[in-house]
């Protein structure tokens, strides 16, 4: 099943490429589509709609979907679609400087 990613998802990836980020966006890991996709630094990003904070559901079907990745050494960030569309460039640096190599990183 394939998805169309959100603005704020094609947003937060132009932003990691134009870093220099090898990005993925609608990965799917044999569970779920993960919304944007680190594969050097492992890191999946799910940028998330205020449903994902305020339905109690869909939290605990997040915890689950979370905790499906904690075996394959993967993080997940999650951020809101408003943090993108707010502080886009800010988000955007500091995930780059995390996911440099480990020798890179200060």
């Amino acid at each position: 099943m394939s998805k169309t990613p959100t603005k704020q998802t094609i947003s937060l990836a132009d932003a990691l490429k134009a870093r220099g980020i090898r990005v993925e966006t609608e990965y799917w890991d044999g569970h779920k589509h993960i919304d944007v996709y680190l594969p050097d630094a492992k890191i999946f990003i799910e940028v998330d709609g205020l449903q994902h904070y305020t339905n109690p559901r869909q939290i605990l079907a997040d915890f689950k979907r979370d905790h499906f990745s904690d075996g394959d050494d993967v993080s997940t960030l999650r951020l809101t679609n408003q943090l993108i569309e707010t502080h886009l460039e800010e988000i955007a640096d500091a995930i780059y400087k995390i996911a440099q190599p480990l020798d890179t990183k200060s």
